[in-house]
């Protein structure tokens, strides 16, 4: 069995691109306990594969996905029936566990971009919310579905939308879990870009992924680290990792090679990262 085999994911490779699609069509791509684990787990293994340089992130089906499964709540909803005290520990424990699904996709040096079709509800905006780049179908829709069955969204949407989009519109959004449209998410600025069907949205998004993939992977990697600790961090603050980073890895060889390349009008080839067998002792 393949490393990269999954119970939840279809995993698509093409070159140095990688489709990931959620498999679960007849339940909306709903996120069952093993999407919690497999997400993370193929990133990581993903991501320790130096000749891997972007993923597109999809569902299969009519859907995207509509949040968590009802049986991801179960093991949840048994906690109540222990001691209080004991039981909030727990609680608190899977909540950083379900967090830590979502924040996997920043931690991976390579851009990951959602293409997003039907519905994106609930858990799905936290996804998407961690995603780099986010493309959708003309009539996707969605929705912080959380508030509609009593609770305050927690995996990542709350800390994460305000710092894509307006944090006026993330609060109308997260206090009324109404439903909005692709065309307005793309007025927000969640969505950078919209396709007529499905199938024009998954070749539009492993077009931009192809293209990605022909970029330095080094300077790809240093747009993704600043652009996160920027989000975090004083504009200060930013510049000065900013020069740190390009201090200690800007070097010659892909200047050069991008700039012969330019002249030629060629496209240049550049090397992977050094992957962990580089590392070996």
């Amino acid at each position: 069995m393949s490393e990269l085999e999954s119970s939840f994911f279809n995993v698509d490779r093409q070159g140095p691109v990688v489709r990931l699609s959620m498999n679960r069509p007849e339940k909306a791509n709903g996120m069952t306990p093993d999407f919690w684990t497999e997400l993370p787990r193929l990133l990581q293994i993903l991501d320790s594969d130096e000749t891997v340089r972007a993923v597109v992130l999809t569902g299969e089906g009519k859907h995207f996905t509509g949040g968590m499964d009802l049986a991801a709540f179960a093991s949840i909803a048994a906690l109540f029936s222990e001691e209080p005290g004991r039981a909030a520990y727990a609680l608190r424990e899977k909540i950083l566990q379900l967090q830590g699904t979502f924040s996997a996709i920043e931690k991976v040096r390579f851009p990951v971009i959602a293409a997003i079709h039907g519905a994106c509800i609930g858990g799905g905006i936290d996804m998407i919310s961690a995603c780099d780049i986010r493309l959708a179908t003309r009539d996707a829709y969605f929705s912080i579905e959380e508030i509609n069955i009593g609770m305050t969204a927690d995996v990542g949407t709350l800390q994460r939308l305000p710092k894509l989009i307006s944090p006026a519109i993330a609060a109308e959004l997260a206090y009324t879990g109404r439903r909005f449209s692709a065309e307005e998410a793309q007025a927000f600025g969640l969505i950078s870009g919209l396709a007529d069907d499905r199938e024009g949205l998954i070749a539009a998004a492993m077009e931009m992924a192809r293209d990605i993939s022909t970029k330095s992977p080094l300077a790809i990697a240093g747009v993704k680290r600043n652009l996160l600790y920027s989000r975090d961090h004083a504009v200060d603050d930013g510049l000065d990792y900013m020069a740190t980073w390009n201090a200690g890895m800007l070097r010659p060889e892909d200047l050069t090679k991008a700039v012969q390349a330019s002249m030629a009008k060629k496209q240049a080839v550049f090397a992977n990262l050094l992957g962990e067998g580089s590392l070996a002792i």
